[in-house]
């Protein structure tokens, strides 16, 4: 075979040898950059707390430092409401940015993150809070305090109402409280006569002696009497 065949022959090998070469090189440079472009894996969210206000939080690794939007969607029984959307740019450390959400427990929030071309889709499993609500409580509302002794009694105008009127007297109990028993004390009784008594004490009665000394008063004026008028009838006689 001429010497000019050969070399051309050898030529094309190697130009296809390098096509290839070449290609192989594109689909791993390709390849590479595929696997160092933003994907969703490399962002997550979580439910925490900023004192004692809820808050959702979504984390970027993406080394790549892809400019990402991320819309966080709250969950209800009618459907869903956004609850904000931000931008994040990753950094291998990872870039964190937060929604403020004053979440309630066991409430579950959507994320979804568009990266163009790159990513349009939700993180996976989205945020589900956790049954404590921040701040310790079951619910986000605080107890309500139990009322005091003080305060649960009853104020004096019920203490009014419920004291029971007393009941109308009746005529016995009228008269048995106006009419004082004898028996009860001796300073109500009557007294006994003095008389009575003086008789209890000396068997007289203490007005005897005026008594008896009118009746000898009375006798003698009598005797009197009768000593005068015989005497005229003897007077009288004798003349």
């Amino acid at each position: 075979m001429p010497l000019p065949i050969l070399r051309s022959a050898a030529s094309r090998r190697s130009v296809r040898a390098l096509g290839v070469a070449t290609a192989t090189a594109a689909l791993a440079i390709g390849a590479a950059g595929n696997a160092l472009a933003c994907n969703i894996g490399e962002f997550s969210a979580a439910a925490s707390c900023d004192g004692d206000k809820g808050v959702i939080t979504v984390t970027d690794v993406d080394a790549a430092g892809v400019k990402a939007t991320v819309t966080v969607f709250r969950q209800t029984d009618g459907g869903e409401v956004e609850v904000g959307s931000q931008e994040v740019e990753g950094s291998r450390e990872g870039t964190t940015i937060t929604f403020a959400e004053d979440w309630k427990p066991s409430t579950t929030y959507r994320v979804h993150v568009l990266a163009k071309p790159y990513v349009d889709e939700d993180i996976k499993g989205g945020v589900t809070t956790p049954a404590t609500a921040c701040g310790g409580g079951e619910e986000e509302e605080s107890p309500t305090p139990t009322p005091t002794p003080s305060e649960s009694s009853s104020t004096p105008a019920e203490e009014e109402s419920e004291t029971p009127a007393p009941a109308p007297s009746t005529p016995a109990a009228s008269a048995s409280e106006s009419t004082v028993p004898a028996t009860d004390t001796g300073e109500n009784a009557p007294s006994p006569a003095a008389g009575d008594s003086n008789l209890a004490e000396t068997g007289a009665n203490s007005n005897t002696g005026l008594i008896a000394g009118v009746a000898a008063a009375l006798v003698v004026v009598g005797g009197g009497a009768v000593f005068f008028g015989m005497r005229r009838r003897g007077a009288r006689s004798n003349g």
